[in-house]
């Protein structure tokens, strides 16, 4: 997937909605600051100062024009960032540049992350040969769910569930409630219908069976060891060949390798959402005339 193309997906109306959120959390009352920059015109150029994964550039754009700013692009979605690089110029008055920019960043360099993360688990995977998906989880940041789950597709990897009306998940909650897999499951065939699929989690085979008997399309084994993960995968493809199998719970890109099999179809990874480190930008206004150089690391 071409990440160029990726804002296509993002609703105008809920990005919008988001940037309003982040800017009025940022100043939600006056902004003395203003008064230092006033409203002359700006100029200023976004360094990344750390490798990985340009993401994020929708969210850096419509914060920007929110303050009446505007950014011109130096690199494409996507792209690899080697430091210290210039990757955009952001131009408008002084004060809405700045009124823009520590949220601009924050929402970039979360993206960024992501992309990151999902990009290098991606590359670990596709490494052993394994042809499935790597997926993201629902551990996602409140407030910011959009924004890491377009950086996971900007990395590579699948989303998993966007929210709860995504799948019909059924975990080891939903079953102690509902009395039994049997019955979680039926319940959760109706609120399916013909529209979402249903993936039910399974801590052992003889519970990954009875909820593929009674109507799964997707079972998550979650938190087995890789010895016993591949031959509970190979049993169930082999009595239920066409109910898809994930891998979940404890897996790292350290270990990542070990998960991959002929008989796992995805295998998802929360650390790509919770644990991913925020990527190193920049944003330094130049006065008319001179070079931009890139903000010095402090010691």
């Amino acid at each position: 997937m071409d990440p160029e193309g990726l804002a296509l997906l993002l609703p105008p109306a809920a990005l919008a909605t988001l940037v309003e959120g982040w800017l009025r959390e940022d100043c939600p009352g006056l902004n003395p600051a203003a008064l230092v920059t006033g409203a002359a015109p700006a100029r200023a150029v976004l360094w990344a100062k750390s490798p990985g994964v340009l993401a994020g550039r929708p969210f850096f754009d419509a914060v920007f024009a929110h303050v009446n700013c505007q950014v011109t692009w130096f690199l494409p979605e996507g792209a690899t960032l080697a430091p210290v690089a210039q990757v955009a110029e952001v131009r408008g008055p002084a004060h809405g540049l700045l009124l823009g920019e520590r949220v601009a960043l924050n929402a970039l360099a979360r993206c960024s992350g992501v992309a990151s993360a999902a990009a290098a688990a991606v590359q670990v995977a596709r490494g052993t040969g394994w042809a499935g998906q790597v997926a993201g989880t629902r551990k996602t940041t409140p407030g910011f769910r959009l924004v890491e789950k377009y950086g996971l597709l900007v990395g590579g990897a699948a989303t998993h569930r966007y929210d709860l009306g995504a799948l019909v998940m059924v975990k080891d909650n939903h079953v102690v409630a509902a009395g039994g897999v049997e019955k979680a499951v039926s319940g959760a065939r109706q609120a399916a219908a013909f529209a979402l699929k249903v993936e039910v989690e399974c801590s052992s085979l003889a519970e990954a069976q009875r909820a593929a008997q009674a109507g799964a399309d997707l079972l998550m084994l979650d938190n087995f060891l890789p010895e016993e993960l591949h031959p509970t995968a190979a049993a169930l493809k082999a009595q239920f060949p066409n109910v898809g199998v994930e891998a979940s719970g404890g897996i790292t890109l350290d270990n990542l390798p070990q998960f991959c099999g002929p008989h796992i179809d995805v295998i998802s990874l929360g650390m790509l959402t919770q644990a991913a480190p925020a990527l190193d930008f920049s944003l330094k206004l130049f006065a008319e005339g001179t070079t931009p150089v890139p903000h010095a690391r402090r010691a």
